[in-house]
C-alpha cells in the first residue's frame, strides 16, 4: 500500500514592469510513500487465560491488531469486554475459524493465527490457515511429535511457515540454552520443579530440558546407586532425574541443578503471570512471516 504526502510551497514572481507589484503562485508538490499495514492477528482460543492475554498484549503492540476472536465460550460477547478492556473492540467472538480467515484474506493482508486450542485440533486448524494463505504460531502443551511431523511435512509441500512453540517463555528459553552449555562440565544433573497442579507432569519444561541434555551424547548421573528408588525421581533421557513438587499456591518453577567435585551449579526459572509469555508471543508474531516451513522452537528466533 502507500499514502500520497503534500505539501505547499510559495513561490514569488515579480513583475519587471512593476517592482512593487508581487505575485505568488502556489506549487503542490506530491510523493507517494509506502506504508506497511498491521498484521492481522487471529486468536483462536480467545476466552482462555493465555488468549485474554494475547488480545490485550496484541492490541497494544505496534504493527499489528487483532483481527478475529475464535472460542466455543463467549460467543457473540466482544472479545474487548470479555478480556476486561476499558473500551470493546467491536470483535465478537465466534466460533468459525473459516469464517474469518475468508474476511481477512480477502483485505490482501498479512495474517498469523494463534492457535492455543488443543492438541487434536492443532492439524486441522494450520491446515485451514495455510488454504487462505495465512501463518500459523501454535503453542498447545503436550501436542504429539506425530503431529508435529505431519505438519511439518504438510508445511513443506505448501511452502507455508508455521512455528510450533513448547513454550513462549523467553526466560525459560535462556534456562535451557544455559543448561546445555553448563552439561559440557558437569556429568551430574537433576531438575527439581514445583507446579500448584499435578497435570501433565513431569512438565512440558522438564521434558524440554532432559531432550536437550540427552542429545549431546552424554549419560549422567553414572555413578547414582539408587536407581530404583522411587523417591529418586523419575529417569528421562540419558539419566537425567526429575522431582515434581505439587502444593496449590506454588509459582511454576523449574531449577536445573549440576554438580561437579566440590560445587553445586544450579539455574533457577520461575514464572508467576501468564504475562511472561506475551514478549515471546508478540516477536513469533513478528518472525513468522519470513517462514517457508515449520519450525520448532522460540528459541530459533532468539
Amino acid at each position: 500500500m502507500a499514502s500520497l504526502s503534500c505539501h505547499f510551497r510559495s513561490t514569488n514572481l515579480f513583475n519587471s514592469k512593476n517592482v512593487n507589484s508581487r505575485k505568488k503562485k502556489r506549487f503542490i508538490l506530491c510523493s507517494a510513500q509506502p506504508t506497511q499495514s498491521n498484521i492481522k492477528v487471529v486468536i483462536n482460543g480467545a476466552t482462555k487465560e493465555i488468549g485474554r492475554a494475547a488480545v490485550v498484549a496484541v492490541t497494544k503492540a505496534k504493527g499489528m491488531e487483532v483481527a478475529g476472536a475464535v472460542d466455543s465460550c463467549h460467543v457473540g460477547e466482544d472479545i474487548g469486554k470479555v478480556c476486561g478492556m476499558e473500551e470493546p473492540l467491536e470483535i465478537p467472538i465466534i466460533n468459525d475459524l473459516t469464517l474469518i480467515l475468508g474476511s481477512i484474506s480477502q483485505s490482501k493482508a498479512i495474517g498469523v493465527v494463534v492457535d492455543f486450542t488443543d492438541p487434536s485440533s492443532v492439524y486441522d486448524n494450520v491446515k485451514q490457515a495455510t488454504a487462505f494463505g495465512m501463518k500459523s504460531i501454535v503453542y498447545v502443551p503436550r501436542i504429539k511429535l506425530d503431529t508435529v511431523a505431519a505438519l511439518s511435512a504438510f508445511c513443506e509441500k505448501a511452502s507455508m511457515g508455521v512455528l510450533v512453540a513448547p513454550t513462549l517463555s523467553i526466560g525459560s528459553i535462556l534456562l535451557q540454552q544455559a543448561a546445555i552449555s553448563a552439561s559440557f562440565h558437569y556429568s551430574n544433573v537433576e531438575i527439581v520443579e514445583s507446579r500448584d497442579n499435578a497435570k501433565d507432569l513431569p512438565s512440558a519444561d522438564a521434558n524440554q530440558i532432559a531432550k536437550n541434555l540427552s542429545n549431546l551424547g552424554q549419560v549422567y548421573n553414572k555413578e547414582d546407586p539408587s536407581t530404583d528408588v522411587l523417591a529418586r525421581g523419575q529417569v528421562l533421557g540419558d539419566g537425567i532425574r526429575v522431582h515434581s513438587l505439587v502444593l496449590p499456591g506454588l509459582p511454576s518453577s523449574t531449577t536445573v541443578h549440576f554438580s561437579g567435585p566440590g560445587e553445586v551449579y544450579s539455574i533457577k526459572h520461575d514464572i508467576t503471570d501468564v504475562q511472561c509469555l506475551m514478549p515471546g508471543l508478540l516477536l513469533a508474531i513478528r518472525k513468522v512471516g519470513r517462514l517457508k516451513n515449520l519450525v520448532y522452537g522460540l528459541e530459533k528466533f532468539i
